[in-house]
C-alpha cells in the first residue's frame, strides 16, 4: 500500500516575518517564495505526482475561510479542514488527525507536513517520502532528517542510530545547540537537522502515544468525539481540547519510541524561519539584493527589500532588511532579524491592532480590505464571491456609500430589492437593515466608505449571525 493521507498543520503566527506575517495572516499563507502560490498551497501541490488520499488541514478557527479560500485557488475541493479551538503545539494536533481518519473507518498512512516549509529539490523530496512508505508500512514511526549545509544554530538536531533499509533509527533528538555543538553535530556526520515531517500509520501512532502520552489521548478522543460539523468544516470540541498540555510530537513520542526511525533528505529545505532565509532563498542581482521591482537601490548590497505597493529606495546601505506593508515598514540588520519577535511583543504590550490584523481580511462570502482611515470616515474594498451574500445587518452610528467598481448585485434595504451593476452607488443610513449578494457570474467588487462619529467593529448588528 503507498497511497497515504497528507496532514497539513497550518497553525501558527510566524511572528519572525512580521510586518508581512501576522497573527491573522501568518507566513503559511503568504506568496513569499513563488509569485502565484502561497507557503501552504506549496506544501499541497509538492505532493502531485505522488498516490495520495484527501489532504487533511488543521488550522485554528480565525484562518478557516482563508484556508478554504486557497484550496479552491489551488482545485483541492475535497479537503477537509479540522479546526483547533487553540493551539496546544503538534502532540494533540496530530493525534486529533489520527483519530479522525481512524473514526472514519480507515487507518491509512499519515504524512505529516507543516505548512510553512519550502522545498527545492521536488523528485529528491519524493524519493525520502517513498523510502518513508516502505518503513511506515512496516510499523515504524518515520521522521526526515535534514542533512545540514552547515552548522545552524537555530534548528534542533536529529542524531542517527543503528542502519536499517537505508534509513537509520533514531538515537536521540538535540534542542537547538550554541555555535560550537553545532560544529561538532555537523562535522560528526551523524546528525541530521530536525525538519518537523513525519510519515506513520494512524493507528502506530495512536497506540505509541498511548503508552508515552495517555492524557493527550484521552483529552483528543474526547475532543473529537464531541466534534461538530459546520458547513465544510469539523470543530473541535474547545472544552476537552484545552486540557492538552502543550507538547510537540517530539516530546510526547519520538523521543520515547523503540520504533522510531529517521529518514535523510538533502531536498533544499527550509523552514522559511527569518527575512535572512528569504534573502538565502531569493534570486539576487548583481549587487546581492533580493528585491522587486518597485524598488530603487543605489550603491546597495546584500539586502533584502520587500513592499507591498510603495516605492522604496536606498541609497549606500548595506545587509539590511527592508519589508514595507500599507501599515507598517520594517528595517533590521540581516543578523538582528530574528529580533523581530520583540517588536511583535512591543506591538501587544501597546495594545495596538498592527500585530494582528492586516488591511486584507477573509471572509466566509470573500474578503475585505481597508485601504484608508480617518477620524470620522474609513474606505474599504470589498470582494464578495459569486452567489455569496454578506449577512443581513445594520448599523447605530455609521452610515455607509457603496459604489459598485464591477459585477452585478442585488442589494436589500430594509426588504425592498435593488439590482446594481458597475458604475452606480448605494447609500445606506444608520439603523437601516441591508444585505448585499453577489448575482453576477464573476466576483463583484464594491468600494465603501463608512462615516460617522463611531465605526468600531461591534457597530454591526446581524440579523443572521451565521453569515459573518
Amino acid at each position: 500500500m503507498n497511497s497515504f493521507k497528507p496532514i497539513i498543520l497550518a497553525g501558527g503566527s510566524g511572528t519572525r516575518l512580521w510586518p508581512l506575517s501576522r497573527t491573522q495572516r501568518p507566513k503559511q499563507f503568504l506568496r513569499l517564495t513563488d509569485a502565484t502560490n502561497s507557503l501552504f498551497q506549496q506544501t499541497i501541490l509538492r505532493l502531485d505526482g505522488l498516490e495520495m488520499l484527501a489532504p487533511q488541514i488543521i488550522c485554528n478557527e480565525e484562518h478557516r475561510f482563508l484556508v478554504n479560500q486557497q484550496l479552491k485557488d489551488i482545485g483541492y475541493q475535497n479537503a477537509s479542514i479540522l479546526l483547533e479551538p487553540v493551539g496546544r503545539n503538534t502532540a494533540p494536533a496530530i493525534a486529533i488527525a489520527a483519530l479522525n481518519s481512524l473514526n472514519n473507518g480507515e487507518d491509512p498512512l499519515l504524512l505529516v507536513l507543516a505548512a510553512d516549509h519550502f522545498i527545492e529539490n521536488i523528485s529528491c523530496y519524493h524519493d525520502a517520502i517513498n523510502k518513508a512508505i516502505k518503513l511506515a508500512n512496516d510499523n515504524y514511526l518515520v521522521t526526515f532528517g535534514i542533512i545540514p549545509k552547515n552548522a545552524h544554530t537555530g534548528y534542533g538536531y536529529i542524531k542517527r542510530g543503528k542502519e536499517i533499509n537505508g534509513a537509520h533509527f533514531i538515537e536521540s533528538f538535540k534542542e537547538k545547540p550554541s555555535q560550537e555543538t553545532a560544529c561538532i553535530y555537523v562535522d560528526s556526520g551523524n546528525y541530521y537537522w530536525n525538519s518537523g515531517m513525519f510519515m506513520f500509520r494512524a493507528s502506530v501512532f495512536i497506540s505509541e502515544l498511548k503508552k508515552y502520552a495517555p492524557s493527550i489521548l484521552d483529552f483528543c478522543m474526547q475532543a473529537i468525539n464531541n466534534a461538530k460539523i459546520d458547513e465544510s468544516f469539523l470543530r473541535i470540541d474547545n472544552d476537552c481540547f484545552t486540557q492538552n498540555p502543550s507538547l510537540s510530537v517530539d516530546y510526547a513520542v519520538m523521543e520515547h519510541t523503540s520504533i522510531g526511525v529517521v529518514v535523510s533528505m538533502d531536498a533544499g529545505w527550509s523552514d522559511v524561519g527569518s527575512w535572512s532565509a528569504l534573502w538565502q532563498l531569493g534570486e539576487k542581482n548583481e549587487f546581492g539584493n533580493c528585491s522587486e521591482s518597485n524598488v530603487i537601490a543605489i550603491d546597495s548590497r546584500n539586502n533584502y527589500i520587500k513592499t507591498d505597493n510603495t516605492l522604496v529606495a536606498t541609497i549606500g546601505v548595506e545587509n539590511l532588511v527592508v519589508v514595507c506593508t500599507d501599515d507598517a515598514v520594517l528595517i533590521t540588520q540581516k543578523n538582528k532579524d530574528q529580533d523581530v519577535k520583540f517588536i511583535v511583543d512591543e506591538l501587544k504590550s501597546q495594545e495596538r491592532e498592527e500585530y494582528r490584523q492586516y488591511p486584507l481580511n477573509y471572509r466566509r462570502w470573500g474578503s475585505h480590505e481597508r485601504l484608508d482611515k480617518g477620524p470620522r470616515f474609513q474606505v474599504n474594498r470589498i470582494t464578495i464571491n459569486v452567489g455569496s451574500l454578506i449577512s443581513k445587518q445594520y448599523h447605530q452610528h455609521r452610515a455607509e456609500h457603496w459604489v459598485v467598481v464591477s459585477g452585478k448585485a442585488e442589494v436589500i434595504l430594509d426588504e425592498m430589492s435593488k439590482i446594481y451593476e458597475a458604475n452606480e452607488s448605494i447609500y445606506i443610513p444608520p439603523g437601516c437593515i441591508h444585505t448585499i449578494k453577489n448575482i453576477g457570474d464573476y466576483p463583484l467588487e464594491i468600494i465603501e466608505i463608512q462615516s460617522g462619529d463611531y465605526l468600531g467593529e461591534d457597530d454591526i448588528i446581524r440579523i443572521e449571525a451565521s453569515a459573518k
